[in-house]
């Protein structure tokens, strides 16, 4: 039988992953979007 702190500490293992993955996930977005703005910016101006 398992202990209670191994059942604990894969628990916590397996969460702070899905945090990480998560928070990873949005600074990807975020400096994505942070280098599509000034190319948007020019393809937009000519456009009007």
């Amino acid at each position: 039988m398992a202990n209670i702190k191994d059942v604990g500490k894969f628990f916590i293992f397996i969460i702070g992953g899905l945090v990480a993955i998560i928070v990873g996930s949005f600074m990807i977005r975020g400096t994505m979007h942070m280098w599509d703005k000034p190319e948007n910016k020019d393809k937009n101006e000519p456009k009007k």
